[in-house]
C-alpha cells in the first residue's frame, strides 16, 4: 500500500477546507456572541467544523469499498448516521423561559460522531485535526472572547435561586446595579417550597465572575449561575 492510497482524500485541499470552514463557522458565532445572542463562538465553530468533516467523509471516506461489482451507495450510511445523532443531541438541548442550554455538548456530540466517521472510513489525518481544533475551541475560545469583548458592553443572563419571604430581591439588584452592571429585565419564579428563581438580563463591562460570587455570597441565595447556551 502506498502513501498516494494511504492520504486519499486527505490532502492540502481537504485539509484546507477544514480550516476555512472552522474560520468562517467562528467568525459566525463571534458575531452571536457580540450581540449576546444564543450559541456563540464554540457552538458555531464546532457545529461548522463537523458538517465539513461530514462531507469530506462522504465525498472520499467510501473509495476502497466501491468498485465495478459493487453498485451500491455507501455515503448513505453518513447520512443515518448524522441524522440520529442529531436526534440524540437534540435531546441534550434544554429551553426554559427563553434561556437555551446544552448547545455546546449537544454540538461536541455530533462533532464525536463526525470524528469517529472519519477514522472509522481511514480518513485519520482528518479525524485527528478536527480533534486538535475541537480543544482550540474548549480551551482557546473563552479567554479569547473575553480579550475580544472586554471593551464592549457585554450583555448576559443570570439565574440566581434564593429563598423567599427574607426580601432578597432588593439585596440582589442593590448588588448587581452597585457594580456597574445595568438590569434590562427580571423574570422571578416561585415554587411551591418557598424558592424563587431569579433570571436577569444585564449588562455592563464590569467583571462578571466577581459579580457572581458576590451574589453567592448574599444570606439566603442558594445558586448563582450564568444562564447562556454555552455549557459554562
Amino acid at each position: 500500500m502506498n502513501l498516494e492510497t494511504i492520504f486519499a482524500g486527505q490532502g492540502l485541499t481537504q485539509v484546507l477546507e477544514l480550516l476555512l470552514a472552522f474560520a468562517l463557522s467562528s467568525l459566525v458565532g463571534f458575531e452571536r456572541q457580540l450581540r449576546g445572542k444564543s450559541a456563540g463562538m464554540r457552538t458555531q465553530a464546532i457545529v461548522g467544523t463537523a458538517s465539513a468533516l461530514f462531507m469530506l467523509v462522504s465525498k472520499y471516506g467510501f473509495f476502497s469499498v466501491l468498485s465495478d461489482e459493487i453498485v451500491l451507495d455507501p455515503s448513505r450510511v453518513a447520512a443515518q448516521i448524522v441524522s440520529g445523532v442529531g436526534f440524540l443531541g437534540a435531546g441534550l438541548i434544554l429551553t426554559n423561559r427563553g434561556t437555551v442550554r446544552g448547545l455546546t455538548t449537544a454540538a461536541s456530540v455530533w462533532e464525536t460522531a463526525a470524528i469517529g466517521m472519519a477514522a472509522g472510513a481511514g480518513l485519520w489525518l482528518l479525524a485527528v485535526l478536527v480533534t486538535a481544533l475541537h480543544f482550540v475551541v474548549g480551551f482557546g475560545f473563552g479567554p479569547l472572547a473575553s480579550r475580544l469583548l472586554g471593551r464592549r458592553s457585554a450583555v448576559v443572563r443570570i439565574d440566581v435561586e434564593y429563598t423567599d419571604g427574607q426580601g432578597l430581591l432588593r439585596a440582589i439588584l442593590q448588588a448587581i446595579t452597585s457594580r456597574g452592571w445595568a438590569i434590562s429585565s427580571a423574570s422571578p419564579d416561585r415554587s411551591d417550597d418557598g424558592i424563587v428563581r431569579l433570571t436577569l438580563e444585564v449588562s455592563g463591562r464590569m467583571d462578571l465572575d466577581a459579580l457572581l460570587s458576590r451574589l453567592a455570597e448574599l444570606p439566603g441565595v442558594s445558586r448563582v449561575a450564568r444562564a447562556d447556551d454555552e455549557d459554562e
